[in-house]
């Protein structure tokens, strides 16, 4: 199982590649991915394979997959006509088909990523899988993203399925809890009761239903038919609405008898499957007449799998089965007409049967099985369903009785659409010669029809080998109990009975509906409540009332905002420590003579900078308080910190000075947000707060801190003596994995407001600068820094050139001994970076914009990329190697003249923080520096 998740993300990963070097070709290749992976599949079908491997165990988010009977079944359609859909992409795109590649990607991916879904056990898992459809869905649809129509259809699919998913998290996370494991096969086996944990399966089911198309949710199923047709015969046929369907016939052997289960799924599931073939007879694109047919037949297969009896559950298996091989092959035979023809709409199509009779029967062989019609494996599963809801106490007779009649006619319904289908892309329709459209087609090669006609006639000969299907799906059907219903199989011929009869009875009346459906769509009026303007409207309510929440919250002022936050951070905590603490706090005013002495100068400095007028001024009093806090770091025993915190405010004032070249000087005080006594009073309020929870905090403590146990874990499971470093890079690099990706994007937001049109680039060059030279940017007979030659003279510091000439190789050198000494004694990736970042700074300082082109000419993004690169490559590393994400392997090595070394898998991981900080400065000088410099020499000129 993890060789064919493997497989698939290096076929994800090359897929670009190979679409560039052999156009649509490469499709061939990539198909062999999943039909490799359907060969382990057939193999191990009655064989349950487990994997576990430890991820993060504290957030029980392990990697537990298990293969059985219905994850073979699933996997079936998901790598089989992956495969397929795969081989028909490469007919069905032309060479010169934009971002192919990507296309090619995504859809390979999406193979890996369903085929994890149906295989994880546990549910945490299954949920990131279950997004991670939704996402890559998401870009399948988007495909043609210049299309407003497929921009709608995705942003659409996107958010009514992610919603769904987050209330199936919730959901499972109040499951997970309540039987004290997430793994679906404890939660199955131990299957709690009660209220909450039937609130939190409505909750699961709400995520099922939405993914599944199901009423209300359906709505956005037809409108990603904007995408193209290789995504909707997959993703909308066989992989991703059967997601819901798996995940209820997953649960359903543990709470198809919980109180809330069979209500909703059988009221919803019916429901769809009516209104889906009601709208289905509508529609006059044959995208959208098989979009709402699957509508239809998702909501029946819900229904099927939701009755939780083993003979339901064996029609419901059967049903997947036919229903993906049918649905899939009717797609792609919607798609070779609409590239034939340049139509889908029935209106313009006649005599296309007479033109290519493959590509009919290969369609009139798919509906039929659609339409229930014997010997196709669609016949079986439906006259198995009707069968499950005869024979069978899992319902009372009343609920027995309603769900056959609306099965019933809901099949009728499917005849028709499926006559309707044949009939409307096909059919003469009493026109002697072909329509425009059919008369100038081109005739699709046989390549192009193989993966449909293959398809269509699996359908058939699942029907005529039923047995054979039978015993292959017929092992997970038996995990749920029979209700006293006599043991069921698939066969053609169960003798004269009431399915049978229904079957008849269903044939008949729906070819009548077919003959009348036109004059009974000219009288009767459509359903007036349609959900996709619901969706608008609940979409326009919502930016209404966001609008409205964030003019009266947010009035573009930044310090009234400020002061909102602000007000809330003390009043809660403290109202909290009024009302529930009655211990009273012990409160040292100092340890050391030090701490008063740097105490002082700290408040000394911040009373100044809220009286300085001076911009600058108040800015440097501001990183006295933080230098002051180095200090008391420094003289408590905190090197690290202490060099942190002085690096961090060194290159904070650098930050802020560059800003305030843009602003005035002095601060107006007109235009301040409130009084000053107001202001000061809420500072007061804030500082005490914020001291009160501190001194509450640590008077608190009842055992031995945490503290003095750090130094021995971090030298017996992290390999290094420097506490800090090792908190960081290993014990808990998951916060420093997501601190540095806020960085990133911190960085990447900074410049990109700030450049507006382009982001990415390097810093300018000397080379970039305008050839002629005006009389002020005259070259110097000495010259020290490559750009301080195009600095006006009067801004020039020879002795700054000078010093930065020969300091820049010494702190570059400290920079990377930081980086490479920080495991063990003070500095490491963060401290390393910084003082790199401290260097390029002084280089520009001394030489200007283009000097820092001249230090460093590549492309920050591409150098904070690599650094989070190297980072997550690090997590993935260890995955690989067996143990926790993100945990530190040590290897010892002696070499000739260096001796015993000693490297710690960490390293990596630092120098991704390293690489992503110094790209952080470098994109700070490429914005708020080169950018304003260019800017304000453009503005003198």
């Amino acid at each position: 199982m993890l060789s064919i998740l493997v497989a698939h993300t290096v076929a994800a990963l090359i897929a670009p590649l190979l679409v560039r070097l052999w156009g649509r070709q490469a499709f061939l290749p990539l198909a062999a991915v999943p039909a490799a992976s359907l060969g382990w599949v057939a193999a191990n079908w009655n064989t349950e394979q487990r994997l576990s491997i430890e991820w993060v165990p504290g957030l029980s988010m392990n990697i537990d997959l298990r293969f059985d009977s219905l994850a073979a079944v699933m996997s079936t359609l998901v790598l089989g006509i992956g495969a397929l859909i795969l081989l028909y992409c490469a007919r069905y795109f032309e060479d010169d088909e934009p971002r192919l590649g990507i296309f090619a990607a995504e859809l390979v991916a999406f193979a890996g990523v369903m085929f994890a879904l149906v295989t994880s056990d546990n549910m945490l898992m299954l949920y990131i899988f279950w997004e991670l459809t939704t996402v890559l869905s998401f870009l399948l649809v988007g495909h043609y993203a210049e299309r407003a129509s497929s921009r709608r259809a995705a942003t659409q699919a996107l958010l009514v399925t992610t919603a769904g998913g987050l209330a199936m998290l919730v959901g499972i996370i109040v499951l997970g809890q309540t039987v004290g494991s997430y793994n679906l096969s404890d939660v199955i086996e131990a299957a709690p009761r009660g209220w909450l944990a039937g609130t939190a399966l409505v909750l699961v089911l709400v995520g099922a239903l939405s993914k599944s198309a199901i009423v209300p949710l359906h709505f956005w199923l037809p409108g990603a038919m904007a995408a193209p047709t290789p995504v909707s015969g997959y993703l909308h046929a066989a992989a991703m609405v059967k997601a819901g369907i798996y995940l209820v016939a997953r649960l359903a052997p543990g709470f198809a008898d919980a109180g809330p289960w069979r209500f909703t799924i059988l009221t919803l599931g019916l429901a769809s499957m009516l209104v889906g073939g009601y709208r289905a007879l509508r529609a006059y694109d044959l995208k959208l007449v098989l979009a709402f047919g699957t509508v239809s037949q998702l909501g029946f297969l819900v229904a099927i799998v939701g009755i939780g009896s083993r003979t339901a559950m064996l029609a419901g298996l059967a049903m997947v089965l036919a229903h993906g091989f049918f649905k899939a092959a009717l797609f792609m035979v919607v798609g070779i007409i609409d590239h034939s023809t340049g139509t889908r709409d029935v209106r313009k199509l006649a005599h296309l049967g007479d033109r290519s009779p493959v590509l009919a029967a290969t369609a009139v062989i798919a509906a039929a099985s659609m339409a229930g019609l014997p010997p196709f494996l669609g016949f079986l599963g439906k006259e198995t369903a009707f069968e499950s809801t005869l024979d069978s106490d899992a319902m009372g007779p009343l609920s027995s009785a309603l769900v056959l009649a609306a099965m019933v006619v809901g099949s009728i319904l499917t005849v028709a659409y499926s006559l309707r289908f044949v009939w409307g892309a096909f059919g003469r329709k009493k026109l002697r010669q072909p329509s425009a459209a059919v008369a100038s087609m081109h005739a699709p090669g046989w390549f192009f029809l193989f993966p449909p006609v293959l398809l269509a006639a699996l359908g058939l000969v699942a029907g005529l080998a039923a047995p054979v299907v039978d015993t292959l799906i017929a092992p997970y059907s038996k995990t749920l109990p029979s209700y006293g219903a006599e043991d069921y199989h698939l066969a053609l011929w169960h003798g004269v009975n009431l399915p049978l009869g229904l079957t008849v009875v269903v044939i008949l009346v729906g070819v009548l509906l077919y003959r009348v459906h036109k004059a009974i769509a000219r009288t009767v009026p459509a359903v007036p409540l349609n959900a996709d303007r619901v969706y608008d409207r609940v979409l326009y309510l919502m930016d209404l009332l966001s609008l409205r929440l964030t003019g009266t919250t947010q009035r573009g002022s930044l310090p009234g905002t400020l002061a909102t936050v602000l007000a809330t951070l003390a009043l809660f905590p403290l109202v909290s420590l009024i009302v529930y603490t009655r211990d009273g706090v012990d409160i040292r005013l100092a340890d050391s003579p030090y701490q008063i002495i740097v105490g002082g100068i700290m408040v000394a400095a911040a009373i100044g900078a809220t009286i300085m007028r001076n911009r600058l001024a108040a800015v440097l009093l501001v990183g006295v308080t933080g230098y002051g806090c180095g200090l008391i770091f420094a003289v408590h025993g905190a090197p690290d910190l202490a060099l942190t915190q002085f690096l961090v405010e060194t290159l904070t004032l650098v930050v802020f000075v560059l800003v305030l070249r843009k602003l005035p000087a002095e601060i107006d005080e007109g235009r301040s947000f409130g009084r000053k006594p107001a202001r000061a009073a809420l500072a007061v309020f804030v500082g005490v707060t914020v001291t009160l929870i501190g001194a509450y905090a640590m008077n608190a403590r009842s055992t031995r801190p945490i503290a003095e146990l750090l130094p021995d874990l971090a030298y017996d499971y992290g390999d290094g003596s420097n506490v800090v470093n090792v908190i960081l890079v290993d014990i808990r690099a998951w916060d420093t994995f997501g601190e540095i990706s806020v960085l990133l994007v911190a960085a990447t937001g900074v410049a990109s407001l700030v450049f507006r049109n382009r982001r990415f680039g390097s810093a300018p060059r000397v080379s970039d600068a305008p050839s002629a030279m005006d009389s002020q940017q005259v070259a110097s007979e000495i010259t020290w820094l490559s750009g301080s030659d195009l600095i006006d003279p009067k801004h020039r510091v020879l002795v700054l050139e000078i010093t930065t000439r020969l300091v820049f190789p010494t702190v570059m050198m400290l920079s990377i001994y930081f980086f490479f000494a920080g495991h063990n004694a003070p500095g490491g990736g963060f401290a390393g970076g910084l003082t790199a970042g401290l260097a390029l700074v002084l280089r520009y300082l001394a030489g200007g914009r283009y000097e820092l082109g001249e230090t460093l000419p590549f492309d920050a993004g591409k150098i904070l990329g690599i650094g989070l690169l190297f980072a997550g490559g690090t997590a993935v590393a260890s995955l690989f190697l067996g143990a926790p994400i993100l945990s530190s392997a040590t290897f010892e090595v002696t070499l000739p003249v260096l001796g015993d070394i000693k490297m710690v898998t960490a390293l990596f991981f630092d120098l991704g923080v390293y690489l992503i900080v110094v790209g952080l400065v470098l994109d700070v000088l490429r914005s708020l520096g080169a950018r304003l410099d260019a800017q304000i020499e453009l503005s003198r000129q």
